[in-house]
């Protein structure tokens, strides 16, 4: 009888030990739940929402995957630029698409550039207003609003706001910065009036003038920036040379073919190209006169 009482007293305080650990436990990203031996996390940041990157980027490793049999390449896409870059900064990602910013920022943790998109001239910051907007000047700008994705996207925040300084404009003080978490969120701030102004970049303001003309119609792009690099495809210092060598090929090679073209056609890029850490150093130095001229980033 004593033992049985034992036993059943160990039992119940495994259990509540168990619970305990389950309330207390928080959720890292230092081990990826991998599903396959020979699997790699793919991440790539917030140019779209989650649902629309999984369209437009899934087909793109589902490629790789059928020329690649011996191992997986799983995308995951996070829900805005801070998910993402907590898990880049942890070393979460195997491979990932970071902006340029995020590429500098990820030398530091691990990672290493392979490839990038092509066409740098697209990449370069827009600022959108209404088209019924008394919006003529730069100094109007100043006691309004504007609309960013986020505070760390490079094209379509910081470049736009070096423009803004530039022109006459102390982002700190003279106007008002909201940080919406999204490239869409950004336009639409502007086109439903919660905004006076919106900074996007040409990719995603592209896109949503096919889908919403409509809508699209009644904005227009008033200022646009001087480009820089465009995003960078990056590899954890872990990762086996042979296996970047793998996706690369396939990466550069989509322009070769009829159903790699369709899905570049969709990004919309015409091209990824290779590139090394030391393509980013116009990047680094972009970064250190903003941070010393605009406002204080880490990097």
């Amino acid at each position: 009888m004593l033992r049985t009482i034992l036993t059943w007293v160990l039992m119940f305080m495994l259990i509540s030990c168990g619970r305990q650990q389950e309330i207390d436990y928080q959720p890292t990203f230092t081990a990826k739940p991998k599903t396959l031996l020979n699997e790699y996390v793919v991440g790539v940041h917030p140019l779209h929402n989650p649902k629309r990157l999984l369209e437009i980027y899934g087909p793109i490793l589902d490629y790789a995957n059928k020329r690649i049999p011996e191992v997986h390449f799983r995308l995951e896409a996070a829900r805005n630029y801070e998910e993402f870059e907590k898990k880049l900064y942890a070393g979460y990602y195997d491979l990932a698409m970071p902006n340029p910013y995020q590429t500098v920022r990820a030398f530091k943790y691990g990672y290493r550039v392979f490839a990038k998109m092509g066409d740098d001239e697209e990449f370069r910051g827009i600022i959108l207003v209404r088209k019924d907007s008394n919006i003529r000047e730069v100094v109007d700008l100043k006691g309004k609003v504007v609309a960013y994705p986020a505070e760390t996207a490079l094209a379509a925040t910081m470049m736009p706001q070096y423009y803004l300084h530039t022109h006459g404009i102390d982002v700190n003080f003279d106007i008002k910065n909201h940080y919406v978490g999204s490239q869409e969120s950004s336009i639409l701030n502007v086109l439903r009036g919660h905004a006076d102004a919106a900074a996007t970049w040409p990719l995603p303001w592209r896109i949503f003038s096919v889908e919403y003309p409509e809508m699209a119609n009644q904005l227009e792009v008033k200022w646009q920036t001087a480009p820089l690099l465009n995003n960078s495809w990056v590899a954890r210092r872990d990762v086996p040379q042979s296996v970047v060598d793998l996706f690369r090929t396939q990466l550069l090679s989509l322009n070769e073919t009829a159903e790699g073209k369709h899905m570049l056609e969709r990004l919309p890029i015409s091209r990824f190209e290779a590139a090394s850490n030391e393509n980013y150093l116009p990047v680094i130095n972009f970064l250190e006169t903003f941070s010393h001229n605009v406002r204080e980033i880490e990097w």
